[in-house]
This record gives structure tokens, C-alpha cells and sequence, in this order.
């Protein structure tokens, strides 16, 4: 069996940068252990399982670790790939199927934006030792889709952010934030721990605007909002609040082709 494989860069118009997702085309649903042991072996961040099924295809995410049930920029990177390997119209919409629900892309030049839910929380108190370890005060907390959401007082605080992953590794996921720095071209910026599953720092996360955006919509009193994820490789975003739904844009950039060849 021989399983078409695509590493993708997400949010990002540049190789080497953005977040890189694996995209693992099938003609049906492989068996779970199959994808678990095909994301581990990929040790990215995501990898992305997509299969067409009755006009829409059918899509999941693995971790090295774990199934997860929303990623974005792996979504990102599979419409990417499913468009530029013609298994999508270009002027029409990518309906996706997932545990999350269905979700949608679609194509406005080298820009693709995907539908997505919007995950609001409820404020809470960050651990004290959650504080120590990425050594920050908060300015606001809430808990929201099984991790923190921090909001510290700089740009520069979240630059400083340097947890040890072996301490932090018992907790949710944690997105550390903050209002952009007058004159960077930005609304807010973010970095994303998630040591628990296996990513102690990931480089874009398409999930965590999910959050991002509702959040810093409400503050800045705007819907529309550009966004940066200040990880080493970094990222950009164009997020827009609608309703209950998040859009999310960015760029791809395929990186590798090749295939998976098992034998059974």
C-alpha cells in the first residue's frame, strides 16, 4: 500500500518557516494505529489523514503522541495540497468532516481561509507553579478548550517565555499572550505550549486563534485582526470573528513529496 505524503509549511509564504504539518492522502479511513504510528514515525507537530467521501472529505489529526480533535494549520496545509494536486476545485469551497464538526476552506489567490469555531472560556486562576514555570504575572486567565489562555502585559514578556517542558508537561496547553507593540503591523501576538501531547512548543497554531481571536476581538473592540505567533520559525494570521465562527488565513508552502509504502 502506498500512501501519498506531503510535508506543507502553514501561515507562512516562505519554506522553513510557518508550521510544518504532514498531509497523508488515502482513498479510505486507515486504521488508527496505522495513522498513530505514521505521525510518530513524521514527528511533526500534526499529521493530517484526508479521504474524499460523498463530496466532502473526511479528515483527522494525530500528534506524535495522540489523536487531537482541531488543528488548523494542518487543515491549512491539506486544502493546500488538495488544491494543488487537483483533487479540489479551485473555485469551490473544501467541505472537511471532523471530530470538531465541519469545517471549510477556500482559495482567494495564494491566501486560504478556513471556517472555524469560535472557543470562548471562563476566567479562572493560573497555578502558581503553571506562573513559575513560564515565569510570568498575568494580567488575565481563562481557561478555555482544555488549555490556559495567559494574557501578560508586553509583547516582550511573551518573547521571554522560556518554560522547562519537563515541569510544565502535567498541565493543559498554554497560550501565552499580548497585545502587539505599537507600529508592528499586528493586533495581538501568542506563543503555544502543549508539552502534554507531545509539542513542547509548536510554531503556529491555527486552534489556539480559535481562542485568540474572540479574546482580543472583545478587548480591541475590533472583529478583524492581524496576528503573529512569536515561536523561532513564526508565523502570520488574518483572523475575523463572525458570530459564533472564527476565519483563519494564511499561506502554504510545500516543502516534501513522497509516499508511505507499508506492507501488510
Amino acid at each position: 500500500m502506498e500512501i501519498p505524503f506531503f510535508q506543507v509549511d502553514a501561515f507562512t509564504d516562505q519554506p522553513f518557516k510557518g508550521n510544518p504539518a504532514a498531509v497523508c492522502i488515502t482513498d479510505s479511513a486507515l486504521p488508527e494505529t496505522t495513522m498513530q504510528q505514521i505521525a510518530a514515525e513524521n514527528n511533526l507537530a500534526e499529521t493530517a489523514f484526508v479521504s474524499q467521501a460523498a463530496g466532502t472529505f473526511n479528515l483527522r489529526w494525530f500528534t506524535p503522541l495522540t489523536e487531537v480533535p482541531l488543528c488548523g494549520h494542518a487543515t491549512l496545509a491539506t486544502a493546500h495540497t488538495l488544491w494543488q494536486q487537483g483533487l479540489a476545485d479551485p473555485l469551490q469551497e473544501i467541505r472537511f468532516d471532523t471530530q470538531s464538526g465541519r469545517l471549510t476552506a477556500v482559495r482567494n489567490e495564494d491566501w486560504i481561509t478556513l471556517n472555524f469555531p469560535s472557543l470562548t472560556g471562563h476566567t479562572v486562576h493560573l497555578p502558581q507553579e503553571v506562573q513559575e514555570i513560564l515565569g510570568v504575572t498575568p494580567v488575565h486567565t481563562i481557561d478555555v478548550f482544555n488549555r490556559y489562555l495567559v494574557e501578560v502585559a508586553t509583547e516582550a514578556e511573551v518573547y521571554d517565555v522560556c518554560p522547562d517542558f519537563a515541569r510544565l508537561t502535567p498541565y493543559p496547553k498554554v497560550i501565552v499572550t499580548a497585545k502587539a507593540a505599537a507600529g508592528s503591523g499586528y493586533d495581538f501576538i501568542s506563543r503555544f505550549f502543549a508539552p502534554c501531547i507531545g509539542i513542547n512548543e509548536d510554531p503556529v497554531t491555527g486552534s489556539a486563534h480559535c481562542c485568540l481571536a474572540p479574546y482580543w476581538s472583545a478587548k480591541l473592540g475590533k472583529p478583524e485582526m492581524q496576528a503573529y505567533q512569536a515561536s523561532s520559525r513564526g508565523g502570520a494570521l488574518r483572523v475575523k470573528v463572525d458570530g459564533d465562527r472564527v476565519l483563519l488565513s494564511g499561506q502554504a508552502v510545500t516543502l516534501i513529496r513522497g509516499a508511505y509504502i507499508i506492507n501488510n
